[in-house]
């Protein structure tokens, strides 16, 4: 592993033996490419400084709930990125698999249970959905990396039109319950997800905090110690490349894809708690969080680049600014701006380090 104080020891010394020139160009390229984390740090203190109960341990347990909400949508879509790709389907999968998740695991005795033939939920009942949700996120991811891989076709045509489709299907799922949205969770559910493991300040702290972390743990052992993961570094830095030296690079574009949707499925039955009333909206727009939070964890849209800690540290970076301008008061329509403005900036920002190398 590598000595953090040997290489700022190392770097030291190479900015000592530069010309005033290249010193000056360092200085700025280090700035630049750190931007994002400068401006959000400056913009913490700000906040700390107007409402000083943004650094109290209730707040810091609140963002460690939303990190662990968010997360498993990030990790997942991360992998369409390395391939050079997206997914914009993500977050109407989640919502699909969150309605899925609230009419299988609505109460027995709820006076407007939407499936009324369903048996009453048991713990056997509940991990039968889940699996159930996690599957029908894959299938969708499937169907993205099939046509991606058969076709040649960019990922955002695909991806759009299974975002449509779905949304479509979701609604047509609504017309079951007359559109109304989806209540009434049984508490073998809400227990086995929301059981608080510890308080921060008077923020609890449930269970699916844990479960994400599990989750961060399995994704990064797929992405560094196994085949696929190395192939999946591989087409997304060189296909051609990739199949030359033997990799099967449809195998491996519909493998990502499909794992991507399984960790759709798994946060929709997360967000089917969270919501505790799911409706047709759920889950609009959360790719765009999602991609933002890659980005910024450094998964280059230049493809074959990414680390896990790196979406982690992104998801935290986005859920503080989010927190931080909620507690200033700007209004739910200015996040989307900002959030637009994020993307966009940390986008160009990463594609500024690939066109200076050039």
């Amino acid at each position: 592993m590598a000595n953090p104080v040997a290489n700022l020891q190392r770097a030291a010394a190479e900015y000592q033996n530069m010309s005033k020139k290249d010193q000056k160009r360092y200085v700025t390229d280090l700035i630049l490419n750190n931007a994002l984390y400068i401006i959000m740090l400056a913009f913490c203190i700000y906040t700390a400084i107007q409402r000083p109960n943004f650094l109290s341990m209730g707040s810091l347990g609140n963002l460690i709930v939303q990190v662990a909400a968010y997360l498993p949508m990030a990790l997942g879509i991360a992998g369409c990125i390395v391939l050079t790709g997206t997914d914009l389907s993500a977050g109407r999968a989640v919502g699909l698999t969150a309605a899925i998740t609230g009419a299988f695991l609505q109460r027995i005795d709820y006076a407007n249970k939407m499936l009324t033939f369903l048996p009453e939920v048991t713990p056997f009942w509940m991990f039968v959905t889940l699996l159930s949700v996690v599957a029908i996120g894959a299938i969708i991811g499937v169907i993205n990396g099939f046509f991606v891989a058969k076709f040649s076709l960019h990922p955002f045509i695909v991806t759009l039109s299974t975002q449509l489709i779905t949304y479509g299907i979701i609604l047509w799922f609504f017309d079951f319950n007359n559109g109304a949205p989806i209540g009434g969770l049984d508490e073998i559910y809400r227990n086995f997800l929301g059981t608080p493991m510890f308080y921060m300040g008077n923020t609890p702290v449930p269970l699916y905090v844990l479960y994400a972390v599990i989750l961060t743990a399995l994704m990064w052992f797929i992405w560094n110690k196994t085949t696929f993961g190395k192939n999946m570094f591989a087409v997304g830095s060189n296909a051609e490349a990739a199949k030359v030296s033997g990799v099967n690079v449809f195998l491996t574009t519909v493998l990502v894809h499909t794992l991507a949707g399984a960790m759709y499925g798994y946060a929709g039955f997360v967000e089917g708690f969270r919501s505790g009333s799911i409706a047709a909206g759920t889950g609009a727009n959360y790719e765009c969080d999602a991609i933002a939070a890659c980005v910024i964890g450094g998964v280059s849209f230049v493809g074959g680049t990414g680390k896990i800690s790196g979406i982690v540290l992104g998801v935290f970076v986005l859920r503080i600014i989010f927190i931080a301008l909620t507690m200033l008061g700007v209004s739910s329509s200015s996040l989307y701006i900002i959030k637009g403005a994020i993307i966009l900036c940390a986008c160009a920002l990463d594609m500024r380090k690939y066109l200076v190398k050039k």
